[in-house]
């Protein structure tokens, strides 16, 4: 691992969705270089078996399970992997999401609609809940979901994304409510435009078009805040208004 970073995360038990590839490997590989233990979950199982073996060939510890954020057993399999295989979760990055409904509303698909909305709300949701109860054991935790500035605002023709972004910033909101009085933190990271899959095709006029290690120095000042720390906070990297 590289000399130059501190072992600030040292310690810690992370569970972070959608590792395999974009902004979910970058943080995978940021928060193992700060000392974290990280457990990379996707649907994917040669994706995050990439993400786990990058951070082992940097000397770091990772582990991989394969889990569809839709299905809440399947969520509920890997928060309790994570747990008994990092000793406990401390952080959990909410970060799997699609965009799979790009149109008018009048002429979307309705099934690609409520794929967008299981995947990137009620798969969040399930997450939250299941990794709830683990960091209680643990005395604290931070919860961090990623965001977006679509959910803010809204952009015409991404009506799905835009309201399952709106929904988890109020989930956001919600939990950190409900849990403040257990130590445990629900932060919104918005990384703005990034060169993923999922904002491949959207114009975005006049913004900083980020790497995904661009996100990473975000993700980890919410990683290392106190438990008690800033909650129900929106950070974002994007130049304009979320």
């Amino acid at each position: 691992m590289s000399e130059q970073v501190g072992k600030t995360l040292a310690g810690k038990g992370v569970v972070i969705t959608g590792a395999g590839r974009g902004i979910g490997r970058a943080i995978a590989l940021g928060y193992a270089r700060a000392g974290a233990s990280v457990c990379c979950a996707a649907r994917t199982e040669s994706e995050i078996q990439e993400t786990v073996g990058e951070v082992r060939a940097e000397g770091g510890t990772a582990v991989a399970f394969q889990a569809d954020v839709r299905q809440q057993e399947a969520v509920q399999a890997l928060f309790d992997f994570a747990e008994a295989e990092l000793s406990g979760i401390d952080i959990a990055v909410l970060n799997a999401g699609v965009n799979l409904d790009r149109g008018p509303v009048e002429g979307g698909d309705p099934a690609a609609w409520e794929e967008t909305i299981r995947t990137n709300l009620l798969g969040a949701y399930y997450c939250a809940r299941a990794a709830i109860p683990a960091m209680k054991r643990r005395g604290g935790g931070k919860i961090i979901t990623i965001g977006s500035g679509m959910g803010h605002r809204g952009i015409a023709e991404s009506s799905a994304y835009s309201c399952s972004k709106a929904g988890l910033w109020m989930l956001t909101r919600v939990l950190a409510q409900e849990l403040r009085e257990h130590n445990i933190s629900v932060n919104e990271l918005i990384p703005g435009p990034v060169r993923t899959d999922i904002v491949s095709k959207l114009h975005f006029e006049g913004e900083w078009f980020k790497s995904p290690e661009d996100v990473v120095p975000m993700a980890l000042f919410l990683a290392t805040q106190p438990d008690i720390g800033p909650t129900a906070q929106s950070y974002s990297l994007m130049r304009r208004d979320t």
